[in-house]
């Protein structure tokens, strides 16, 4: 055995990627990364606010301070803070001079809508988590998996033409058999290729990703609604009168017909307001970012992988709409790229073999392995001058 075969078997071995063990699930990036960001904002800050408001009630005692007439008792005048602040009603008197109300109740329900909208927006997570996640790790498992072993496969297959072309007599002969091979498309592995091809006329992964963001902007909409109608109407107002004249207490006469009160976490009720309208307002650009994904191919990752046998989704012009299953996958191949062993080897021979195809025809890993193992430069030249002819 020559040196330069041994250099090349070494090379060659070296290429080989290692079996993986163990599972991979656990690994595995079921969630795109603005995905995750916006789920532990859109859930996490209301319950932030939530500890907030509840912090403030502890720290502060009762919510409301009523001015109670100086000779109530103290067990008095708590119970006047006590009735108002579940009454939390404000009478009035309008312009005709007729009696109206006005209810605050948007105060005493903020920790309760605040838990409401962390439950809302983590339903479309649920969904996602249940509908798509089982699916899409499934398919990430096998495309992974595939890849990898098509790689391998591409390396081995110059390992055994470095080992027919040493045990070969005759040189000619060989590479007959070789451009023949080539010819007919002996050295593809169309699995991988028919299989992402059927995931183009699947839509079951596009839609529930597409039901989940609606949902989350479904939600953020609401939430607009929410606190431009109930806490805009109640945000600047700090004081009310509160009537304690009912039931047994509606004739006594000593008792004022109303009391006025102030709201002590009204600071801390406009605090909420306007921070849940500045970060929601923030995650819409966000929602609709992912949401534009999908208008586009990620042809840079499918470009890296022309490199392997029959893997030529780019070139055959096999790209259709992109809103389908194919889409969605790709961009969780490209968040699991750390998964992808031979993406990087790809990308340095993708790198490499710009600056080799004047010289050669390189279109496969297969081509750019039987070049750097020293087969090529053995070949005979009216078969290299057909190759140049037919790629001028």
């Amino acid at each position: 055995m020559s040196l330069a075969h041994t250099a090349a078997e070494y090379m060659l071995s070296d290429a080989l990627l290692p079996d993986r063990k163990g599972p991979r699930l656990k690994g595995l990036r079921l969630e795109l990364p603005l995905d995750r960001m916006v789920k532990f904002v859109a859930v996490g800050f209301p319950l932030l606010l939530v500890s907030l408001a509840f912090a403030q009630e502890f720290s502060s005692g009762s919510p409301i301070s009523c001015f109670c007439p100086s000779n109530f008792s103290i067990r008095q005048a708590a119970y006047v803070d006590s009735s108002c602040w579940d009454s939390l009603v404000h009478h009035e008197q309008d312009e005709s001079g007729q009696s109206k109300t006005k209810s605050l109740w948007p105060h005493k329900a903020l920790p309760y809508s605040l838990l409401a909208l962390a439950v809302a927006m983590y339903l479309p997570v649920l969904l996602w988590q249940y509908a798509a996640v089982p699916a899409l790790s499934s398919d990430l498992l096998f495309i992974i998996s595939e890849l990898d072993k098509s790689y391998n496969r591409a390396i081995r297959l110059v390992q055994h033409m470095l080992k027919i072309r040493q045990e070969s007599s005759d040189t000619d002969v060989f590479w007959d058999e070789l451009e023949k091979a080539r010819k007919e498309r002996y050295f593809e592995f169309p699995l991988l290729e028919r299989y992402l091809a059927c995931k183009q006329r699947s839509h079951s992964l596009v839609a529930t990703y597409l039901l989940r963001n609606a949902l989350l902007l479904l939600f953020t909409s609401a939430t607009y609604l929410y606190l431009g109608h109930f806490h805009l109407d109640v945000f600047f107002q700090e004081e009310f009168s509160c009537s304690i004249k009912t039931g047994l207490l509606h004739d006594e006469t000593h008792i004022p017909d109303l009391i006025t009160c102030r709201l002590t976490s009204l600071s801390v009720f406009q605090i909420v307001s306007l921070a849940s309208v500045a970060i929601y307002t923030l995650l819409v650009p966000v929602i609709l970012y992912n949401l534009t994904r999908l208008c586009r191919w990620d042809k840079r990752l499918l470009s890296i992988y022309e490199m392997l046998p029959a893997f030529d989704l780019l070139s055959r012009k096999m790209l259709g709409c992109p809103i389908n299953d194919l889409n969605v996958i790709l961009l969780f191949l490209r968040a699991n790229i750390s998964e992808l062993v031979s993406f990087s080897w790809l990308s340095v021979l993708c790198a490499l073999k710009d600056t080799a195809t004047q010289k050669h025809n390189i279109d496969t890993v297969v081509d750019f392995m039987t070049l750097l193992a020293g087969l090529e430069p053995s070949k005979p030249k009216h078969l290299t001058h057909g190759m140049c002819d037919e790629n001028p």
